[in-house]
């Protein structure tokens, strides 16, 4: 799929997804700029590479859910532990299928993040780098991220392979950073 389509598949799973994002343009890894491209290009969990960047744990918010048989899908926020102050923004498609009952109670009571859950459970992942984007902020992530409307920032979309099956599809965006 296109990033511009999975894009669309992700944002549209909530009411609020047209608000989301003003603009989104594919940026080619290379000329990502610092400090996102530290951030966002790798094949490592956000949840790591958040918490090492921002020198804290992080606390997950979850904004809305949905959960339909094995497909679980949420909008959230990451915080610095303990604070209002948030790092990122994401929308998370899971599919239930390929991880224990243990796996799927913990990420859907929403109090440990994705990544930390999968972690701690010792999952065979791999997470597959789908594209970079640089994003406009529509109403809705301008306020989720505490940035202004027409700000940009950058995010990516992702796959998380569990026990090598396409279990996890994501958008992850990073709250506006200083170069």
């Amino acid at each position: 799929m296109n990033p511009q389509d999975e894009l669309r598949s992700l944002t549209s799973m909530f009411s609020d997804g047209d608000a989301l994002i003003q603009r989104a343009e594919h940026c080619a890894k290379s000329l990502t700029p610092e400090p996102y491209n530290q951030l966002l290009v790798h094949d490592q969990h956000m949840t790591v590479t958040m918490e090492a960047y921002h020198q804290s744990s992080v606390d997950v918010r979850i904004l809305d859910r949905k959960l339909d048989g094995d497909s679980y899908c949420r909008e959230i926020v990451l915080l610095k532990s303990g604070t209002d102050e948030v790092v990122q923004f994401g929308i998370v498609r899971f599919n239930f299928q390929f991880v224990t009952e243990a796996v799927r109670d913990e990420i859907v009571g929403g109090q440990i993040p994705l990544g930390r859950v999968l972690i701690n459970h010792n999952v065979l992942r791999h997470v597959d780098l789908g594209a970079i984007l640089r994003i406009t902020a529509g109403p809705k992530l301008a306020e989720h991220l505490r940035m202004p409307v027409g700000a940009e920032t950058y995010g990516r979309l992702a796959t998380i392979f569990c026990n090598h099956e396409p279990a996890v599809d994501l958008l992850e965006v990073s709250t506006m950073l200083a170069d």
